[in-house]
């Protein structure tokens, strides 16, 4: 494992949240800077990095399974170095060489960003960091995910202690950065010509520093510098002031989608979750928002078949997607997940009855997701544009103020343009639509 003359290559496959994407970024950049080279496939690199998820037991078998694939590729090529990196070799350290021998280094959350110099110091050995405690989110810079878009992380870690997640025993406590860290961020990307930022935390409206809240945060970045679109996730529904949704109503800047997790339908469940809210609430948060705002897209994540619910209770997961109409969600079955409170109850609900309840909620989330994009049919709504369709180079795939995905055709068009397109038809997934040349 000696460092070879050549200029090192380096791939790096990410699995899990925005939030691992945006560190991917960082440590891409990390790597460049010390003179490595990003190569687009894994043949051509000798450096393979997985940044690792462990939120659910499905993530982390998708990772073992990669790493039994790269084994067979690293018996062909010797010279080709395994590492793992983020919240599953947090959680696993030296576990996950028992399971996977191939790995040369294992970095967990706060060390992710020390793979170069590990790799420099390594002396052929494999080798194991996962000491909480050791980042210093000062040095943890923004980078742009593509030419015209980006991911400025505020705060890091969490404080909240759900009972069923895995996040603050592997990503640790919070900490944020400054607002003038942020906003400084924020100006050199718009510089670099970014013209959307995304702001991330595990729970980004439990920011603070030094009397600065995430409403005060993000008005400032709208007031105080160039960026054409801000946006900003995850956010916690005990936490979600009506101060941020005023922010949102008076900045034109801040798009209007909000990401707010419900998880559950019961107010039992929710509890024994450790989610700290009641429907109740939730429904109040919406109200406040939907009549703050002329236009938002509400998603969300539910979670089905959690220790100890009901075949009811599951019946009011279903009656509150009904009620609240979320755009689109992510829906998980409940697996538990080792070092959580959740883990040490009785997982008594059988694996065919979740996925039964998961099928369920899916068929009833897609129609309600066909249903809220018929009425996006002929809006006009300013589109990001992110490039081609995967299935068709002639059509153009953007984003709108919502979140949502559309297609349209226009030879006129470019990656990163802001355009104006007019939804003509729309399915549970996806908006069709033509661009406007003038409003």
């Amino acid at each position: 494992m000696e460092k070879p003359e050549k200029m090192e290559t380096f791939h790096i496959t990410t699995f899990g949240c925005q939030m691992n994407l945006a560190d991917s970024s960082t440590l891409a950049a990390a790597m460049i800077n010390r003179g490595y080279r990003r190569v687009n496939s894994e043949s051509e690199a000798d450096l393979i990095v997985l940044n690792t998820c462990s939120v659910r037991e499905k993530a982390e078998t998708r990772v073992l399974g990669r790493l039994g694939e790269l084994s067979r590729l690293k018996q062909k090529n010797p010279h080709l170095r395994l590492a793992v990196v983020g919240c599953m070799a947090q959680r696993l350290g030296s576990q996950l060489l028992e399971q996977a021998p191939c790995v040369d280094y294992v970095l967990g959350t706060d060390r992710v960003f020390d793979l170069p110099d590990v790799i420099r110091n390594s002396n052929g050995t494999q080798t194991i960091l996962t000491t909480l405690g050791r980042e210093n989110i000062d040095t943890i810079t923004p980078i742009k995910e593509t030419p015209f878009s980006g991911f400025v992380t505020i705060s890091r870690g969490c404080d909240n202690y759900c009972s069923y997640c895995i996040v603050p025993y592997v990503r640790g406590k919070e900490r944020a950065h400054s607002a003038d860290f942020i906003i400084d961020s924020i100006r050199k990307m718009v510089a670099d010509g970014v013209v959307e930022i995304t702001l991330l935390g595990q729970n980004v409206n439990s920011y603070s520093c030094d009397g600065t809240d995430f409403p005060a945060l993000l008005e400032r970045a709208a007031r105080e510098t160039d960026v054409r679109r801000l946006r900003f996730m995850t956010s916690h529904p005990k936490d979600l002031s009506r101060k941020l949704v005023d922010v949102m109503a008076g900045q034109p800047k801040v798009m209007p989608h909000v990401h707010l997790p419900l998880q559950a339908g019961s107010n039992r469940v929710l509890q024994r979750m450790g989610r700290e809210y009641t429907t109740e609430h939730y429904l109040e948060i919406i109200d406040y928002i939907r009549g703050a705002l002329d236009y938002v897209c509400l998603t969300t994540d539910l979670l089905v078949g959690f220790p100890g619910e009901t075949g009811q209770e599951f019946e009011m997961t279903l009656k509150m997607v009904e009620q609240i109409e979320f755009d689109s969600a992510f829906m998980f079955r409940y697996s538990a997940r080792p070092g959580t409170a959740a883990a040490r109850l009785e997982d008594d609900v059988p694996e065919e009855e979740k996925i039964d309840r998961l099928n369920k909620l899916i068929r009833l989330q897609n129609q309600v997701s066909r249903r809220r994009n018929q009425r996006e049919v002929d809006q006009v709504r300013f589109s990001l544009v992110e490039g081609t369709s995967r299935r068709d180079k002639a059509v153009m795939r953007a984003r709108t103020e919502g979140n949502k995905t559309v297609l349209f055709e226009a030879s006129n068009a470019a990656a990163g343009d802001i355009v104006p397109v007019r939804i003509t038809t729309a399915d549970a997934f996806t908006l069709h639509g033509r661009m406007e040349e003038t409003l």
